[in-house]
């Protein structure tokens, strides 16, 4: 049986004590939480530094046997400082998180790869793998250049997110995809989007935050990616619809999201 996650972008507007309740009325095994933003002013629940919100988070955990998944978004930066994220290792530890979202937007890639092994040597320390998320707008746009960065680290914990969106846009292959050692591959994103790439930078963000479509509605060869990755990894649905949100709830929303990830895993499986 597969493991589901609902991705904190999936349903951002809630907080994760409300995010925890639907996951489980809808049926994922687990939840992603946004402790950090992904841009300077973006949505985040600081959980680190909102005891009561903590607590709460921590009794619906209890309550309802759901689990976290990871914690988000570590975005580098060439100001970023490693030092200063104790409190969130330590809140990650506390919700009993596996993994961490990392992502690269220092354009020196020597100094991104040396803060981010000292990252993965802390984060281990409370139990996180950190899990590099290629992009085509940030310092690793590729799974290529992915699988170079943390083969270089090479420490148990660094390892690489795969978004099936991404993959897509990055224009990564499934051969490459094939080479990376199964220990590299702790959780993958599943979603879908048009076939046609956007043609601007601008555009691809807007979409990626956005405007993702239903696993299986949209044009990217999901089930030949799903065939691809190993089947013990849990899959987490990250399906931001910004303008569906205006008309239909959260649950309706997370929902159809989980029903089409499971049908699009079935056929991988199915076709295997």
């Amino acid at each position: 049986m597969a493991t589901f996650s609902v991705a904190a972008l999936t349903v951002l507007e809630l907080a994760p004590p409300e995010m925890i309740e639907l996951a489980a009325r809808c049926g994922y095994d687990k939840v992603g939480l946004r402790l950090l933003p992904a841009t300077p002013g973006g949505v985040a629940y600081r959980l680190m530094d909102d005891a009561p919100l903590l607590r709460e988070t921590l009794r619906r955990l209890q309550s309802t046997g759901v689990t976290v998944a990871d914690i988000e978004v570590v975005a580098f930066r060439p100001e970023t400082d490693v030092g200063s994220f104790t409190p969130f290792f330590e809140a990650g530890a506390r919700l009993g998180a596996k993994h961490i979202l990392v992502a690269a937007y220092d354009p020196d890639l020597a100094r991104f790869s040396d803060r981010y092994r000292q990252f993965c040597e802390a984060a281990a320390q409370y139990g996180l793998t950190s899990d590099l998320e290629f992009m085509p707008w940030t310092s690793v746009p590729d799974l290529e250049t992915a699988i170079r960065i943390v083969g270089g680290i090479d420490h148990p914990a660094a390892g690489i997110l795969v978004d099936a969106l991404h993959f897509d846009r990055s224009q990564s292959s499934l051969g490459d995809l094939r080479t990376i050692p199964a220990r590299r591959l702790h959780y993958w994103q599943l979603c879908d989007g048009p076939a046609e790439r956007p043609s601007t930078t601008e555009q691809l963000i807007h979409a990626a935050r956005e405007e993702r479509m239903f696993p299986g509605e949209g044009g990217l060869d999901i089930v030949g990616l799903a065939r691809a990755m190993p089947d013990d990894l849990t899959i987490s649905i990250e399906v931001p619809t910004v303008q569906l949100a205006k008309t239909v709830d959260a649950e309706t929303r997370a929902r159809r999201a989980l029903a089409a990830g499971k049908t699009v895993v079935e056929r991988a499986r199915a076709n295997s």
